[in-house]
């Protein structure tokens, strides 16, 4: 069999003419309907399913390119910190797997910090990526944090965070619960001097940083269906015995029950956010110019007018 596999079929099909490198991704599927959609397609539309509006998981780089004028921005970097304080080690080291999540996404951790234009009006922007280890809050995601918010205040300009996470990183112990207090201070600066500071709340947003600064902005906005809140609906009704309503931690039920400001598509964010910064920031709206009054015609009656 393995002859077959290895030596035959590859000799067929380089007959034939055939591509062996079909990529594996080419389709992706609903998570709601099971329907198959182009990936183009999907990409296009900013991986929201077109006809359930579903919102799928994208990459903390992808976030920026389809929030930022023309998809250009600058990221800054962050800052350097100790890599395992607490030598954590469970079936894993906690160094091994951080080179994991670094080989994976690409990044040196959870937080991209960019700046950048929302039409025309410059700002900061703080993206936290799910797929480095759940988007979980250390020290070096912290420290990436409270640096956005001193680079916000250094250059004027408002801060909008994304958010994605499961809590803080366990494998830091009592040093990630730390960085709660210590971004909520830079919330607090942030806000001392004026300058507005918006959340945009993802699936999921949970644990630790719901607790801290991703519940703290001027305005909540989630996307659609987004699972928001401290502990998991399992985790709750074990603890109450109780069983939660339908829909209950997702962004819909949240803001019936005054938690979100609102819920906006993927595909309407930049405006809605351009709209809101144009005005927390009181920014005067273009004056169209006026257009010239048509007039009526003027009748001159017959009797007013100069006899010859």
């Amino acid at each position: 069999m393995n002859w077959i596999t290895n030596y035959v079929r590859p000799k067929i099909n380089s007959m034939l003419g055939r591509r062996t490198d079909m990529p594996e991704n080419l389709w992706i599927k609903d998570p709601e309907t099971g329907e198959m959609v182009f990936h183009k397609d999907l990409e296009s539309n900013q991986f929201v399913i077109p006809s359930s509006g579903h919102h799928m998981k994208i990459s903390a780089k992808e976030r920026l390119k389809f929030f930022f004028d023309g998809g250009k921005y600058e990221t800054l970097d962050n800052p350097k910190v100790m890599q395992d304080p607490l030598k954590f080690r469970d079936e894993k080291r906690y160094v091994d797997r951080l080179k994991d999540a670094k080989a994976k996404t690409g990044l040196e951790d959870a937080i991209i910090n960019a700046l950048g234009t929302v039409e025309g009006l410059p700002v900061v922007v703080t993206v936290q990526d799910f797929a480095f280890m759940g988007g979980s809050l250390g020290m070096a995601a912290g420290d990436a944090i409270v640096h956005g918010f001193e680079v916000a205040l250094q250059r004027k300009r408002p801060l909008i965070l994304f958010a994605a996470s499961g809590g803080a990183r366990m494998q830091e112990g009592i040093l990630s619960l730390m960085q709660l207090p210590r971004t909520t201070v830079g919330v607090d600066r942030l806000k001392e001097a004026g300058l507005p500071y918006i959340v945009v709340l993802t699936n999921p947003t949970t644990g630790g940083v719901t607790a801290s600064y991703a519940m703290l902005g001027d305005v909540h906005i989630a996307e659609p269906g987004a699972l928001i809140g401290f502990a998991g609906p399992r985790v709750i009704e074990q603890t109450i015995r109780e069983k939660l309503p339908d829909g209950f931690q997702r962004a819909e039920y949240l803001m019936e029950h005054g938690m979100v400001d609102m819920v906006v598509s993927r595909l309407e964010m930049r405006e809605t956010i351009a709209r809101l910064l144009k005005m927390l920031l009181k920014v005067p709206e273009e004056q169209k110019p006026l257009e010239p009054e048509i007039l009526p015609p003027v009748t001159i009656p017959a009797e007013a007018r100069p006899q010859a």
